[in-house]
């Protein structure tokens, strides 16, 4: 049974659904074949036991009663001219009470006597019907009722000790259902073959969109082509549509995210060639300046240490963004989410902010707010937005934090952002035009939107009245811990 569940699952999908279209249809013919033999089988038993009653329900001669008192040990008898004579097609016999049967000159056979026929003649009740056979051994249709005397006065009665049987041959009846049995068969194999047919027509077509797909996924894995689309009907809304549209909607995202990377790996080669030819150009200096015995002065070569210095300091900066991002981008995040206390994480990073900017006057509201996110980048997301308030301050300037009902707003009085730079502040290594001599990678406000969003919340930058920018995050949370966490 195993290896034909197998062979089957091993077979194309055309050939299985053709199959079960086959095998459901032949089910069905089946069921119905079978339930039309048995009700025209049941009509045709109906039509000879009618027969058989009208015959039985005619008026019976007292010449039967003469016919049993001058049955013979034999079983076999003759009537005189006035005895019931039923037509030559019907079997008609007595039968005792002790199995012996008695016929008139014309019947055409001998009924072979059952039990329910003696028992009928020892206790006349009703009339029974079942099948039989004669004496050749051929089906006979039997009708076995009480023997009713009719006297001169026209009483009934009935008599004890014998009963009438009268038999139709089932002959043509059974002829008619065979015939109609090999009519169902036939029909049936024919029925059977054009589903079989048809189930194998309507798979190829209802499988050929899934052709379609085949052969672009075919077309993706061999030329990594992600340009190709599955063309869909608007209106369509069936499974092999809603296929189509998710393949589409998924080159569709993995171009988006290719370019995205190649976008984001010729941004960091740029960025990073700024640092790396810094790098060696002091180093080549302080090499040269080793090789050939003349020593630089003393504070440009304390100069030169410092630029590495820095320049180095930007390149793990940069590296670390990088790293960050693509922890993002490829979900590790996911397994390290828990209940975080958003006012702790803030307070954590408000005095890294005093220590970067000691000059700031930094003042903060504070209040308690729980969320689901991943500790470090939740933090790193909110140093990455107070060390640009800390950047673009002026010297003795203020900083507003506010913590209230999961929103999070930091206001500097800097020198705020043009209108046409805000929808780019969110960009991978985009840096407005005035920070491009500031420290930076341009990489900590696309770590804070990647944060915010796979934490559930939102971000934003507005200019601040007076001057300055607002910086807003919503993360959805409550104010108290959830019970788990307590």
């Amino acid at each position: 049974m195993n290896k034909v569940v197998r062979r089957f699952r091993s077979l194309p999908i055309r050939s299985r659904l053709a199959m079960l279209v086959a095998a459901a249809v032949a089910f069905g013919v089946a069921a119905v074949s079978v339930t039309c033999w048995f009700i025209v089988q049941k009509k045709l038993y109906d039509e000879v036991d009618g027969q058989l009653k009208s015959q039985a329900t005619r008026p019976q001669q007292r010449s039967v009663m003469d016919a049993i008192n001058n049955c013979n040990q034999a079983g076999s008898s003759t009537t005189n001219e006035n005895s019931f004579h039923p037509p030559s097609e019907y079997y008609f016999q007595l039968v005792r009470d002790n199995g012996k049967s008695c016929l008139p000159s014309d019947s055409p056979g001998t009924v072979k006597v059952t039990g329910s026929d003696t028992e009928v003649a020892k206790n006349p009740t009703e009339g029974i019907i079942h099948n039989g056979t004669d004496t050749d051994g051929k089906s006979v249709r039997v009708y076995t009722v009480p023997l009713v005397i009719i006297d001169d006065g026209g009483n009934r009665s009935v008599f004890q000790g014998a009963a009438l049987m009268y038999a139709l041959p089932l002959k043509g009846t059974e002829s008619t259902l065979n015939e109609l049995a090999l009519v169902l068969l036939a029909v049936s194999g024919i029925g059977v073959v054009g589903a079989g047919a048809a189930g194998l027509w309507v798979a190829r077509a209802g499988l050929r969109p899934v052709d379609k797909l085949t052969d672009a996924v075919e077309h993706v894995a061999r030329t990594e082509d992600l340009t190709i689309r599955i063309p869909v009907e608007e209106d369509s809304e069936d499974e092999i549509a809603r296929l189509s549209r998710s393949f589409n909607s998924m080159t569709s995202a993995l171009a988006s995210s290719r370019e995205l990377q190649q976008q984001l790996i010729a941004d960091a080669g740029h960025e990073l060639r700024t640092p790396l030819t810094s790098l060696r150009t002091n180093i080549e200096l302080l090499t040269r300046s080793e090789e050939t015995g003349r020593p630089i002065p003393e504070a440009d070569r304390k100069a030169l240490l410092a630029s590495v210095k820095a320049q180095m300091t930007e390149l793990a900066a940069l590296i670390g963004d990088l790293q960050t991002l693509s922890r993002s981008d490829a979900g590790q995040q996911a397994n390290t989410v828990q209940v975080v206390a958003l006012q702790d994480t803030v307070e954590a990073a408000l005095r890294r902010a005093r220590l970067r900017g000691p000059e700031l006057s930094i003042s903060a509201d504070v209040q308690p707010w729980y969320v689901r996110a991943e500790p470090t980048a939740l933090e790193r997301a909110i140093v990455n937005i107070l060390d640009n308030a800390v950047k673009f301050s002026p010297e003795g300037g203020t900083i507003d934090v506010v913590l209230k009902d999961g929103e999070l707003t930091v206001r500097d009085h800097g020198p705020g952002i043009d209108a046409e730079e805000l929808p780019h502040v969110f960009d991978r290594f985009w840096r407005s035009p005035s920070a491009r001599a500031l420290p930076g990678s341009g990489l900590g406000l696309s770590i804070v939107a990647r944060t915010v969003q796979q934490s559930g919340g939102e971000v934003s930058l507005t200019p601040a009245e007076g001057g300055g920018t607002v910086a807003t995050v919503r993360l959805p949370g409550a104010a108290t811990p959830p019970p788990e966490t307590l």
